[in-house]
């Protein structure tokens, strides 16, 4: 469910000095500096876990409101627009160039007023290469998301799913 939103000073404040830590400290560390990052974006109010791989070229908006489950992983030039809350389960990967984006605006007020929902990525998920999700959705247990589409409605579990807008394309079978 989207419901309005208003951006406080104080979130306001802590984006800019988010930002300058992103681009001084984050940014440029070596790829294989995770645990780096994971102790940056906790220092910012993100509850991650051990194990958790974000790496350097990762966009996140707003670390407080980022959840990451053990082994979950954000990928290259991912970009994380949470603006409300984005949880990602246990053996998780967001794979590079994906968009998970919790905002939008209400076009039908003319006032186009930011509208946000929360992000939920269930456990052992793939959202493959240059997906984007909307917000407000749930990508339940181990469903997989094809790559370059765009998903607008739920996902249901160990389904496969593509296109724009990405659609049930067949149940995941694990054999392993």
């Amino acid at each position: 469910m989207l419901q309005q939103s208003k951006i406080s000073l104080r979130n306001k404040f802590l984006r800019v000095v988010w930002s300058v830590v992103w681009a001084l400290f984050f940014r440029p560390s070596p790829r294989s500096f995770h645990l780096w990052r994971r102790l940056l974006l906790i220092a910012f109010g993100a509850k991650i876990a051990n194990g958790v791989n974000v790496y350097p070229s990762a966009k996140v908006w707003a670390p407080w409101n980022l959840s990451m489950d053990k082994k979950s992983c954000l990928g290259d030039y991912v970009n994380c627009y949470n603006v409300a809350p984005i949880k990602i389960g246990a053996n998780s990967t967001v794979s590079q160039y994906s968009y998970l984006c919790t905002a939008s605006h209400d076009y039908s007020n003319k006032n186009m007023e930011l509208i946000v929902g929360p992000i939920v990525i269930g456990s052992d998920v793939w959202i493959t290469a240059d997906v984007f999700v909307g917000p407000g959705l749930k990508i339940s247990n181990g469903a997989v998301i094809l790559a370059r589409s765009s998903v607008f409605n739920d996902i249901a579990k160990y389904m496969v799913a593509g296109g724009t807008p990405a659609r049930p394309i067949k149940k995941r079978n694990l054999n392993s």
